[in-house]
């Protein structure tokens, strides 16, 4: 599996299942709270690289945000691909629940090499389907770059469904890692499940 780049450390527990896989509804949220978000949950990993906290703790919180910020039965749809759409609810909430907790340990162990890291938000716009949040990401060991975060409101309250870092979809990038784990597990979804969850 391709190592983690540094610029996606960071901000992968902020990607979430794409919008454009899915059918799309006018969105009630607007420009205004979805930047809010962005920004809370900048300052919340910010907290957590902070803190001081063992290796271990800072990815269980980093898993518990991504639970309270990303719509994660999108998520598992998403990155399951055609599979979702014969699995059971059981099945997809079994996937959800071991691919959070592949992405806090796959993401979370290099937190501290981001110390020093922020998110500005430049600027936001409804595309319709959802909201598209404009931010520079700078590091102090190299220079700025753009990500946008895409926000819904379609499970209830605004939630990320997927970020892009110049340009890249970090959900389809990680619905093709789970797209060959399906592979070698002939395309089992609960023997991909149990293997996601020794993975990261």
């Amino acid at each position: 599996m391709p190592h983690p780049t540094r610029r996606t450390i960071i901000l992968t527990g902020l990607a979430t299942a794409g919008a454009s896989l899915f059918p799309g509804a006018a969105v009630a949220l607007d420009t205004t709270q979805a930047s809010a978000l962005v920004m809370q949950v900048a300052d919340e990993i910010t907290r957590i690289i902070n803190s001081g906290q063992s290796e271990n703790a800072m990815i269980r919180d980093f898993e518990r945000m991504m639970v309270r910020y990303g719509d994660m039965p999108t998520i598992a749809q998403s990155v399951l691909g055609p599979p979702a759409r014969s699995a059971s609810a059981g099945q997809i909430s079994a996937f959800a629940e071991a691919f959070q907790g592949y992405m806090a340990r796959k993401y979370g162990r290099r937190f501290r090499e981001f110390v020093g890291g922020t998110v500005t938000v430049t600027g936001a716009q409804d595309t319709g389907r959802y909201v598209e949040v404009l931010s520079t990401v700078s590091m102090p060991s190299q220079g700025p770059f753009e990500v946008r975060f895409r926000v819904w409101d379609r499970s209830g309250r605004p939630l990320f469904i997927d970020l892009l870092i110049e340009g890249v979809s970090l959900v389809i990038s990680e619905r093709a890692e789970i797209g060959s784990l399906l592979d070698r597990n002939g395309g089992s979804v609960d023997a991909t499940t149990a293997a996601l969850r020794n993975l990261g």
